[in-house]
């Protein structure tokens, strides 16, 4: 029943597999409805200073900085300011269209590389290894930072925009053109673009504190594993395994957290590099990655609970001379030194007094072990501690997941899944069945709360979508005559917003090709010099130090790749919006940009833009609603999968097991601590 257990797990954990399930978990988070939405908005507004622009000129030159205009060229004509902006906006979306489209093309590589990547690893050679699997690493690199070049091209485009229109308003203000109440509105709104600008450096800065924490974590991991390895007594393989399992396990959450950390937004929209207790996400991440090792520890300890008793003859190794327990207890002691250094936050306080009170109980167990001899009383005592601490410890593992985005269901690497198949590795029945029904249980409350995010997100785009369109039909019912400095003002302020938002998308792109590609640099630098430096000891374990270098390379491989998997989605998704709804649209603005205003041509060029940009705005929320639906359908299926293949056959759980198990899982995806992340 294990190896049952084990294949269709397998089964559902494909390549395939768990591209989709990151698309699904991520999507929330990198969904490109929020960005796409405002772009025929920004197109329209653009439009309408065109035609403003033709109206009325006059100069806001009136008090310049001391060292002059960065970004605008003609401060003596309003309408020339005017023209600028347009004209910088028509190149963005131009490159954004062009680049976007490379991306595309760049990252249906990455799969391919993979798969040539996986096959040298499944090399018994290491020869093989050390010559042919740097080429392929360092293909999916310069793939990650050729797309990062053209993403910062293009995020730049958008800046410059931005920027253009940030020193007009600025110009307008010191033309003193404002007064009392108007004045201090677009004073906080260059105040909030400044915060913006402010908080993108801040995101840049943890991007670095993540690579440098994944490095760290992947030392630290190796080095782990060597010192257990060492210390492992002759027989304990299964405690082995399932210490590399935690190891492996957490460099999985490591990797998906921080892809997760770069691009996650709080719920006003702007980013949360820090939090109040001096801690920031990447601390967080780095606490909650721990959280798969010390649940495979403390669930180590609860197995020698069998029928509301301890077995003491299993626990206590006869031949070493030495309670089993005692290697977990020297990884619990490791990790809870590791997390010493990380600033104080609320993971960290929950994962140390979980490591304490696992130690705790290892060292009660290992007074009473030896001889087996323990009072009823303290017995109960012990076992109702290890089942709380293991319940903790699920429900911990749960905030994990949730915060790191990462999927309860991972694969096991290939180096692992070889040795475990063979038939003295499989665990008991009752152990994988527990560890099986957790991971159903973690699999629907994640999914679940993911649709619930996507949803919230899709309605706050559909709110605001509708907000800026009304604030376009009431500029577009002015007459002309009466179209104001104020009126454009106000339609510049919104061109901002709206550029802005486009921006962000950019932004996230960057992100996730400095990931991919600090992923792969990280492979190439440390991993990879740890797998031809480690040399093969005499033991007993035949999974030895350089098959776990083997499976800590595929981890990272495999992590790349299915975050240039959501970034190809992404892309394919741009481009098609951009050839169906932008890119007619943009070259209608060129047309007007270039015609002359006082022939009638000019006045349906510009009702063509308008109309355009209402209809590409249609469509677009044609395609979001429908791609809410598909995902709903999607997360369904995938709910479906895991309940039809997996927990059918599973035998049935005693419901006091079920309930414990739901209890955990529940607590573990609140939204008690949304705030925290």
């Amino acid at each position: 029943m294990d190896s049952q257990i084990a294949q269709i797990i397998k089964k559902l954990t494909t390549a395939e597999q768990m591209k989709e399930q990151t698309k699904l978990v991520m999507q929330p988070y990198s969904n490109w409805e929020e960005y796409l939405t405002p772009a025929p908005l920004s197109i329209a507004i653009l439009g309408e200073l065109v035609y403003i622009s033709s109206k009325t000129d006059f100069s806001i030159n009136k008090n310049p900085p001391k060292d002059g205009y960065k970004y605008i060229k003609c401060p003596d004509s309003f309408r020339a300011c005017l023209m600028q902006v347009c004209n910088s906006g028509w190149w963005a979306f131009n490159e954004a269209h062009k680049n976007m489209d490379q991306i595309r093309l760049h990252t249906m590589a990455v799969p391919d590389y993979m798969k040539t990547a996986v096959n040298i690893l499944f090399q018994g050679d290491d020869e093989v290894v050390k010559t042919f699997l740097p080429d392929q690493l360092e293909n999916i690199r310069v793939i990650a930072d050729d797309c990062l070049d053209l993403a910062n091209k293009t995020e730049q485009r958008f800046t410059d925009v931005i920027k253009i229109i940030h020193e007009l308003l600025e110009a307008c203000i010191n033309a003193e053109h404002f007064h009392g109440e108007e004045l201090e509105a677009i004073k906080k709104k260059l105040e909030e673009t400044k915060l913006r600008a402010q908080t993108s450096k801040e995101a840049n800065k943890r991007l670095e504190k993540a690579a440098k924490a994944m490095e760290k974590e992947l030392q630290e991991a190796q080095e782990n594993y060597s010192k257990a390895l060492d210390s492992l007594p002759c027989g304990w393989d299964m405690i082995a395994m399932d210490l590399v399992g935690g190891i492996a396990d957490g460099i999985t959450s490591m990797m998906s957290g921080m892809a997760t950390a770069v691009i996650k937004k709080v719920d006003t929209g702007l980013e949360n590099p820090q939090m109040d207790n001096g801690g920031d996400i990447i601390d967080e991440i780095n606490i909650y990655s721990k959280s798969a090792e010390i649940l495979t520890y403390t669930q180590n300890i609860l197995k020698n609970v069998r029928e509301n008793k301890i077995d003491w003859k299993s626990l206590y190794d006869q031949k070493n001379k030495a309670t089993k327990t005692e290697l977990l207890k020297k990884q619990l002691t490791t990790i809870n030194t590791s997390i010493e250094t990380v600033p104080e936050c609320k993971p960290k306080k929950q994962a140390s007094e979980l490591c304490n009170e696992a130690i705790n109980i290892c060292n009660e167990l290992a007074k009473y072990a030896p001889d087996g001899k323990c009072e009823e009383a303290k017995t109960e005592e012990l076992i109702e501690r290890i089942r709380k601490l293991t319940e903790s410890a699920c429900s911990f593992d749960c905030k994990s997941k949730d915060a790191t985005n990462t999927p309860s269901l991972t694969p096991k690497p290939p180096m692992m899944a070889k040795e475990e198949s063979k038939s003295e590795m499989q665990r008991p029945l009752e152990r994988a069945a527990e560890n099986a029904r957790f991971c159903v249980e973690q699999s629907r409350a994640q999914l679940d709360k993911t649709r619930e995010i996507y949803e919230k997100s899709v309605e706050n785009m559909e709110k605001n979508q509708k907000e800026l369109t009304e604030i376009l039909i009431t500029m577009r019912n002015c007459e002309v005559k009466e179209i104001d400095f104020n009126t454009t003002i106000q339609m510049l302020v919104r061109g901002m917003d709206a550029m802005g938002r486009v921006k962000e998308q950019w932004e996230k792109m960057v992100r996730f090709f400095q990931m991919v590609s600090n992923i792969v640099k990280t492979s190439l630098n440390r991993t990879l010099k740890d797998f031809v430096s480690t040399s093969e000891k005499t033991q007993s374990l035949s999974y030895n130090a350089k098959l776990f270098s083997k499976d800590l390379l595929y981890k990272q491989a495999f992590q790349a790749t299915n975050i240039a998997s959501l970034v190809h989605m992404i892309s394919a998704t741009y481009t098609e919006v951009s050839d169906k709804y932008l890119m007619d649209r943009v070259s209608s603005l060129g047309k007007l940009m270039a015609m002359d205003k006082e022939k009638p041509e000019f006045e349906h060029e510009h009702l063509q833009l308008q109309n355009g940009c209402d209809e590409a705005q249609k469509g677009i929320l044609r395609l979001v609603l429908k791609n809410k639906d598909e995902f709903k359908r999607k997360t369904d299926s995938r709910l479906e999968k895991i309940d039809k293949e997996l927990l059918a056959i599973l035998p049935s759980a005693a419901p006091e097991e079920m309930k414990s198990i739901q209890t955990a899982v529940k607590s573990g995806f609140t939204e008690e601590d949304k705030a925290d992340y």
